[in-house]
């Protein structure tokens, strides 16, 4: 069905042979589905989707979120402008899962390339459960039974301090108090444990005291990003990626500007609590 070419060693691959604008049969959506789990995170060429098709798409995978922060589509709330310009350049260059702000984080999204800069603007994914199998026995069983405590309004600092930003998103804020998640989760379709803390949201570790919560936290933010757990992918117009949000982050590479770059995303809604 797919021709299949893996980037890295431990996470993603494109997939060629599909054509995403065409009517999808739910074989080739549960064949998506599987090579997602599989790879963590799939990439997609030269697909000019509609927002329609784009929305059609991530809902394959299940309910759709909304995001507070971010600009939309007319008529598709669902879908979120993820865009940089000159005069409003992207803040956010931080290792991260999607919204572990949330109760219910979300379980992947489906981001497509508009506009990309002639260089530079690629995106780093890295695989949680390739750094947890990295980890000691003996620290899997010191994560085991640990939480950690995630927070909205320490992601969006840098908005919440700008003028203005305190006002805008005061619903935001409101809606989205500090929530705790396990830091060792089990995939609940691929088994495999994985690393659940990220540098953007996660503030602490609650069950360690505030100096032993900072070691620990500043440990798992280097460890799960080390080189072999990554792998990198460089846009170009009309490439589509999605990613396994309960067993990856991702990092988006800031070294484009000027220039203008604009993604599209949907994020699908999380199949459980954390």
């Amino acid at each position: 069905m797919f021709t299949i070419k893996p980037i890295a060693a431990a996470l993603g691959a494109e997939l060629h042979g599909v054509d995403l604008c065409a009517d999808l049969s739910s074989a080739v959506y549960q064949e998506i589905r599987r090579l997602l789990v599989k790879h963590q995170v799939i990439f997609f060429r030269d697909q000019n989707i509609s927002p329609a098709q784009h929305k059609a798409l991530a809902e394959s995978f299940g309910p759709l979120q909304t995001h507070p922060a971010y600009d939309t589509i007319a008529g598709f709330p669902e879908i979120t402008v993820l865009e940089s310009t000159a005069d409003k350049p992207s803040k956010i260059e931080a290792w991260h899962s999607d919204m572990t702000f949330r109760q219910h984080p979300p379980l992947g999204s489906v981001l497509r390339s508009k506009i990309c800069p002639p260089a530079g603007g690629d995106t780093l994914w890295a695989s949680m459960t390739a750094a947890y199998d990295g980890l000691s026995k003996p620290m899997q069983e010191f994560l085991a039974n640990l939480t950690a405590e995630h927070d909205f309004s320490f992601g969006f600092k840098e908005s919440l301090a700008e003028p203005g930003g305190r006002e805008r998103l005061a619903k935001a804020v409101a809606d989205n108090p500090p929530v705790n998640h396990r830091v060792i989760q089990t995939h609940p379709e691929s088994g495999k444990k994985v690393i659940f803390v990220n540098s953007l949201f996660t503030t602490r570790i609650v069950e360690l005291e505030e100096n032993e919560s900072r070691a620990v936290l500043k440990f798992l933010l280097e460890h799960v990003t080390a080189p072999d757990y990554t792998c990198r992918f460089q846009w170009r117009p009309n490439s589509i990626a999605i990613w396994d949000n309960r067993s990856t982050q991702h990092k988006p590479i800031n070294d484009y500007f000027p220039a203008h770059r604009r993604l599209e995303r949907i994020a699908i809604d999380g199949d459980r609590p954390y």
